[in-house]
């Protein structure tokens, strides 16, 4: 298994947050062994840290696993360039789409090798650390670990729906020369749980973000008095830079949400609606106020709903990544933009639509006089410098909307009712007044949820996951049909790998 072969790789890096200070001033990344990095809780810091740097780069989630080739394939966009058309066509033999896809494997394993390379040791050196942050690293670790594997499970292996027993991909849980073999969909998933599980309880007693003290909201901003959201975010108070912005991380409640998607997907609707409801009902995470999303001042603008998010990759301002950014999305000659036309079908402008936030905020139309008229997604517009807008830029890990859309799936069975009301409270926090017809059919429910997931997640890549889980058609912006089948749901494994899961 050459491409899992993976040796010891250290990103040292500065920390993941607003702050670019480094908790601890290391040798270079060539020079750094296992033995010197793993002697202090410094060092294991550096080496949890530099995962996360890795996770929100270009490579994984400030990238490929958040706006390229999931996210096209979803039909989001009015393509003019032929390789984007072949991605958009689910066209898997074509070169480019095979070495994408060959590095965002490469790119996970690597990710998943060096949480493995603290997990093996970090039980034994358990008298290095302090407080409670034995328990933090070793729970943010395993969550990682295993939000990775899912991902990996989610892309390259057919749905638990479509094919519970089929091979799907290694469970690598050690850094090691020896292959890993191939899992079932089944046992990946299984995995996948226990490791959640096991984070859960290491993170249950630790976290920061559990205390009634862990204020979620913008940096610096306060609210007038008597407004229900005058109480300041206390995200970056903490002296200990490795206990801030806790939602720049894995953390308890990152655990909960992704123990609500892996049980969704595994068709296990009560644990599903278990672990969502947990995140509901603690009220941690407030909605974006109208004030805030809808601001008149660009720069004062929240861009992503940001006090909604429950996980979000913060991703480096430097030029390249400004530059990345602008080029897919909000340059006049940007590759991935949609038609006026189709967003406006998309977000249902027609009918409920007309008052939707993000159909106003998220895109600026430019008309054009031969009905080609584009819009340009503002979601991943950057900052100015020195930050002036209300939040950092990120992409998204998990939404608190989500989290809705799950219990609502996983409830509407017993209590059709309380469903449609979640999937209800979405809306009205987006501007829909709307609510869903009451008598609504488990079929039409599926039709409505899918929809607003869609505009929920334009740009982020989920919605593909979603038709995937669903086992559900995929259709273009001209009316053309991908049956719902393996051919287009999942991607090729590299072909070092092929001889491993036969």
């Amino acid at each position: 298994m050459k491409s899992l072969k993976l040796a010891y790789i250290f990103i040292i890096c500065s920390l993941v947050c607003t702050s670019c200070k480094k908790f601890l001033d290391v040798q270079p990344e060539s020079d750094v062994t296992k033995e010197q990095l793993f002697t202090t809780e410094e060092g294991f810091k550096e080496a949890l840290n530099g995962v996360y740097t890795y996770c929100a780069s270009r490579d994984l989630y400030g990238g490929n696993l958040t706006i390229s080739n999931l996210d096209i394939m979803a039909q989001n966009y009015t393509l003019t360039d032929l390789n984007l058309q072949k991605i958009a066509a689910f066209n898997y033999t074509d070169q480019t789409l095979i070495s994408k896809y060959d590095q965002i494997w490469t790119a996970c394993y690597k990710a998943i090798s060096n949480c493995n390379a603290m997990l093996e040791v970090i039980d034994e050196k358990k008298a290095l650390f302090h407080d409670k942050n034995f328990e933090l690293i070793k729970g943010e670790a395993l969550t990682l670990r295993a939000y990775l594997h899912f991902d990996l499970l989610r892309m390259y292996a057919p749905s638990f729906k479509n094919n519970p027993g089929a091979a799907a991909i290694p469970y690598v849980t050690a850094v090691s020369i020896k292959s890993t073999p191939f899992s079932t969909v089944t046992v990946v998933l299984d995995k996948v749980i226990a490791d959640l599980s096991a984070a859960k309880a290491l993170l249950r007693n630790a976290d920061p973000i559990l205390s009634p003290g862990y204020i979620i909201g913008y940096p610096g901003k306060v609210y007038p008095d008597g407004t229900p959201e005058a109480k300041k975010a206390t995200e970056t108070n903490s002296s200990s830079l490795f206990l801030q912005n806790r939602r720049h991380r894995m953390n308890y409640y990152t655990v909960c949400g992704q123990l609500a998607r892996v049980y969704l997907y595994k068709n296990d609707l009560p644990n599903s609606l278990q672990n969502a409801k947990e995140v509901i009902d603690a009220k941690k995470f407030p909605w974006t106020q109208s004030a805030d999303f809808n601001n008149t001042n660009a720069e004062q603008r929240d861009k992503v709903f940001y006090p909604e998010l429950i996980t979000a990759w913060f991703v480096s301002q430097d030029n390249n990544q400004v530059d990345h950014f602008a080029a897919l999305f909000t340059k006049n000659d940007a590759m991935y933009v949609p038609s006026i036309t189709q967003k406006d079908l998309i977000y249902e402008k027609a009918t409920v639509g007309a008052d939707d936030w993000r159909r106003a905020q998220w895109f600026r139309d430019v008309p054009s006089s031969n009905n080609t008229g584009k819009a340009f997604l503002q979601k991943y517009t950057t900052n100015s410098s020195p930050l002036k807008n209300l939040h950092p830029t990120v992409t998204p890990g998990l939404r608190l909307s989500e989290v809705y859309y799950i219990a609502a799936e996983a409830s509407f069975d017993s209590d059709p009712i309380n469903a449609t009301a979640l999937v209800d409270t979405v809306r009205k926090h987006r501007g829909i007044g709307t609510p869903l017809p009451k008598n609504i059919t488990r079929s039409e429910f599926i039709d409505k949820l899918v929809g607003e997931a869609r505009k929920e997640f334009y740009g982020e890549s989920q919605i593909f996951f979603m038709h995937k889980r669903l086992n559900r058609d995929i259709v273009n912006t001209n009316g053309l049909i991908y049956p719902a089948s393996n051919s287009i749901f999942v991607s090729p494994i590299p072909v070092d790998e092929q001889a491993y899961r036969n």
